[in-house]
C-alpha cells in the first residue's frame, strides 16, 4: 500500500514524492498483534511507529516516515480518504451529531459507520478494524464511509474516482444542513493598535513560558464575523474539539477583551499549572487573532481556529460543542510531549 508521508503538506505531493510504500501483510500484522495492546501507551505507540518503518518496502531515505495512521487505512478498500472536513467535524463534535448524521443519511443501502472517540494511533486502529469485520458479516461489504467522533472522516472506494466522488458527496451533503457565521465587514486596524497588541502578547507568553516567539497577526471577514456572535466568547470555553485542534493550536483561541500582559500571563500560567499547554492563538476583541509562533505554524493554527470557529457554530445547533475529555487531552499532551517545543523553534 501506499499512504501519505507523516509531515507531508498535501501541496507538496505529487505522484512521485510524499508518500512511503508499505508491505500490506506487514501493516496487518501489527494490528493483529496481541502483544502491542499489552505494553504501556507511550511504548506501544513507539513500537508500531518503529514496525510501519520496518514494513516500508521502497528507496525513500531520511526520517520521512509513514503516516501513524496507516494501519488504520489497512483494513478498507482499495482506495482511501482520511480528512478533517470541517463540515464533517461539525457533527463529529456535536452533542447530537450521530443522530443527525443518521438521518442525513438515512436510506443508504451501505450506511456510513460511526465510530465512538478513541485515542489516536494503535487504539483507533483496533476500533476502526474491529467496526470493518462487524459490517461485513452484516452486509456482506467493506464500509465506505466512517464518520470518527471528534476525529474526522474516512471514505474508501475500489478506485481513486470513486472515493473522490463520494467524499464530495458526504461533504456537501453535510454542509447542506450547517450555516456559515455571518460575515463581518472588517473595520481597518491602526498598525499601532496592532504592534500594541503583539508587544503585549509576546511579554505576556515570556512572562509565563520564558519563551519569545514571534507573533503572527490575522484579521478578515471570519475572524471578526465569528466575535460579533452573540455569546461567543462562550463557543471557546468547552477547550479543544479535536486532536489537531489540541496538538497544532494548544486548545481554542484565548478570548482577549482587553490586552493586559500581566493578565494574560496570569492565565497562561494557570493553563500550565493545570498540565495544560498554554494558548498559543489569541482572540483580541475588535482586534483580531494574534498567533505565538514562526510563519509556517501560525498560518496553520490561523487556518485550525477559523476552522474552530465553524464547527463551534455549528455544533452548538446541532445539540452542544462536545470538546475532547480530560483524559483525551492527556493523551495527546504525552504522545506528542516534544511537539510543542518544536514547533516554537522552528515555526
Amino acid at each position: 500500500m501506499y499512504i501519505k508521508a507523516s509531515g507531508t503538506a498535501l501541496r507538496d505531493m505529487d505522484g512521485g514524492r510524499g508518500w512511503r510504500r508499505l508491505r500490506l501483510d506487514s501493516v496487518l500484522a501489527i494490528i493483529k498483534d496481541k502483544s502491542i495492546s499489552q505494553l504501556e501507551t507511550q511504548s506501544r505507540e513507539m513500537e508500531v511507529v518503529k514496525r510501519l518503518f520496518v514494513a516500508c518496502d521502497d528507496a525513500v531515505g531520511g526520517e520521512s516516515r509513514p503516516s501513524v495512521e496507516a494501519h488504520l487505512h489497512a483494513f478498507l478498500d482499495k482506495c482511501v480518504i482520511h480528512l478533517h472536513p470541517v463540515a464533517v467535524l461539525a457533527y463529529c463534535c456535536a452533542k447530537n451529531g450521530r443522530v443527525e448524521l443518521e438521518k442525513l443519511f438515512k436510506g443508504e443501502k451501505f450506511p456510513p459507520v460511526w465510530v465512538p472517540y478513541t485515542d489516536p494511533g494503535f487504539m483507533l486502529a483496533k476500533k476502526v478494524a474491529k467496526a470493518v469485520v462487524n459490517y461485513q458479516k452484516r452486509f456482506g461489504a467493506k464500509p465506505t464511509i466512517l464518520f470518527l467522533q471528534k476525529h474526522g472522516l474516512l471514505v474508501s472506494a475500489e478506485s481513486s474516482d470513486a472515493a473522490l466522488g463520494l467524499l464530495r458527496k458526504v461533504i456537501n451533503r453535510c454542509m447542506s444542513k450547517l450555516r456559515q457565521p455571518k460575515g463581518k465587514k472588517i473595520k481597518p486596524v491602526s498598525q499601532q493598535v496592532v504592534a500594541d497588541a503583539k508587544q503585549c502578547i509576546r511579554g505576556a507568553f515570556f512572562e509565563a513560558t520564558g519563551q519569545r516567539p514571534a507573533i503572527g497577526y490575522f484579521y478578515d471577514d471570519a475572524i471578526a464575523g465569528f466575535w460579533s456572535q452573540r455569546d461567543a466568547r462562550k463557543l471557546l470555553l468547552p477547550g479543544a474539539l479535536t486532536p489537531d485542534e489540541l496538538l497544532y493550536a494548544n486548545g481554542p483561541a484565548m478570548w482577549v477583551e482587553d490586552c493586559d500582559s500581566k493578565q494574560i500571563a496570569g492565565r497562561l500560567r494557570r493553563q500550565l499549572k493545570r498540565g495544560r499547554k498554554p494558548s498559543v492563538a489569541f482572540l483580541v476583541k475588535g482586534v483580531g487573532l494574534f498567533v505565538a509562533g514562526g510563519k509556517k505554524i501560525a498560518i496553520t493554527v490561523r487556518d485550525i481556529v477559523e476552522s474552530s470557529f465553524f464547527i463551534r457554530t455549528n455544533a452548538l445547533r446541532l445539540g452542544g460543542i462536545l470538546a475532547l475529555s480530560k483524559r483525551g487531552r492527556d493523551f495527546i499532551n504525552k504522545w506528542e510531549s516534544e511537539a510543542f517545543r518544536k514547533k516554537l523553534a522552528n515555526g
